[in-house]
C-alpha cells in the first residue's frame, strides 16, 4: 500500500528525538520516514498495519520499527467518536543510523544491536518486560547524556529479548514513492470506516479513481494482497477485539464484521488464526 511520507520534527540539540503523545486517536494515515521507531503503546486500542502485515495492537505492546517501512497504527472507531472520554497514549523514540556514524554499527560490541537494526525491516513487536516499560518512561524525564544511557539501553534490552516478532513478510530498505499517495490512503480510511458493510471491488476501483483491472493489479503490487484477502485481514482483527470482550457470540460477531455467513467466517478465522473463534475466546479468557 502506498504511505505518505512522514517527515518527523528534527531538533538540533539531540541525536535523536522522543516523542510523547497524548491524544484521542493515533496518526492515522499510512505512512513511512527514514527514521527508525521504537514505540511504546500505553493506552489505546486498534489495527496495526505494518508493511504487509495487519493484526491488533493493545496496551504495553512494544514495537521496533525499521526505516521507510510503511506503518499505521489506527485506533479502533470508538476513539474517533467526539463525546468518548477515551484516549491513547505512547512514547516513541526516532532515530537515524548515520547519526551515529558507520563505525560505530563496526565495533565487535555492537554486532548484535547493528543485527537488530537488519532485523527491524520487517517491523518488529516485542513482548515488553518489566526492565524496558521503566526505561521508556524514564527517557521522557531525561535529557543530555541520561537521555543518551538510556536510549543505549532500551536498545540493548531489545536485543536481550526472546520474546521478538516479525511482522512483515517481507523486508523494506528503499523508500516508498509519494505518487499516489491520496488515492491509497482514502481507499485505507473507507475499508476501516465501513469493514461492517457489504463493500464491492466497483466501489473501491471507483474510490481509488481507477478500472476494477487496474485497481487490482496497483493493489496487489502495494500491499502484497488481493483486495479481497486485504478487506477479510481487517474484518478477522476486528473479530478478535470483539471475542475478547466475552458479550457478543460467534454468530454476532461473524455479521458484525461483514461477514455474510458463519461458515464463511470459520473458515477465514482459521486461515489466519490458525484456531476457530470460539476457541480463540476461550484462549484470551483463560488468560484473564
Amino acid at each position: 500500500m502506498k504511505p505518505l511520507l512522514f517527515r518527523v520534527p528534527k531538533t538540533e540539540i539531540e541525536s535523536f528525538r522522543v516523542q510523547e503523545d497524548c491524544l484521542q486517536h493515533f496518526y492515522d494515515s499510512l505512512h513511512f520516514h527514514p527514521e527508525y521507531q521504537v514505540t511504546l503503546i500505553i493506552e489505546g486500542t486498534g489495527t496495526l498495519f505494518v508493511g504487509d502485515r495487519i493484526d491488533r495492537f493493545q496496551p504495553f505492546d512494544l514495537f521496533f520499527l525499521g526505516s521507510n517501512i510503511p506503518h499505521v497504527f489506527r485506533s479502533d472507531a470508538e476513539y474517533y467518536d467526539t463525546t468518548t472520554q477515551l484516549n491513547v497514549h505512547s512514547i516513541s523514540i526516532y532515530f537515524r543510523k548515520e547519526v551515529f556514524g558507520e563505525s560505530l554499527f563496526e565495533l565487535p560490541e555492537m554486532g548484535a544491536i547493528k543485527d537488530l537494526l537488519i532485523e527491524s525491516s520487517r517491523g518488529i513487536r516485542i513482548g515488553t518486560k518489566s526492565d524496558i516499560l521503566p526505561l521508556m518512561q524514564q527517557i521522557i524525564a531525561t535529557e543530555g547524556f541520561e537521555r543518551m544511557l538510556s536510549f543505549w539501553k532500551i536498545l540493548y534490552e531489545v536485543v536481550k529479548s526472546n520474546n521478538r516478532e516479525a511482522l512483515s513478510s517481507i523486508t523494506y530498505h528503499q523508500p516508498q514513492k509519494e505518487n499516489d499517495n491520496k488515492r491509497i490512503n482514502a481507499v485505507f480510511d473507507f475499508l476501516m470506516q465501513h469493514y461492517a458493510q457489504e463493500i464491492s471491488l466497483e466501489q473501491v476501483a471507483e474510490i481509488a479513481n481507477m478500472t476494477t483491472n487496474a485497481f487490482c493489479r496497483f493493489f496487489k503490487l502495494h500491499t502484497r494482497k488481493t483486495f479481497s484477502d486485504f478487506l477479510n485481514d481487517i474484518r478477522i482483527g476486528h473479530a478478535c477485539k470483539m471475542l475478547t470482550t466475552d458479550k457478543f457470540s460467534v454468530s454476532e460477531i461473524c455479521f458484525a464484521c461483514g461477514f455474510n455467513n458463519l461458515s464463511n467466517f470459520n473458515r477465514q478465522f482459521r486461515r489466519r488464526m490458525a484456531i476457530t473463534p470460539t476457541d480463540y475466546a476461550k484462549k484470551y479468557l483463560m488468560k484473564k
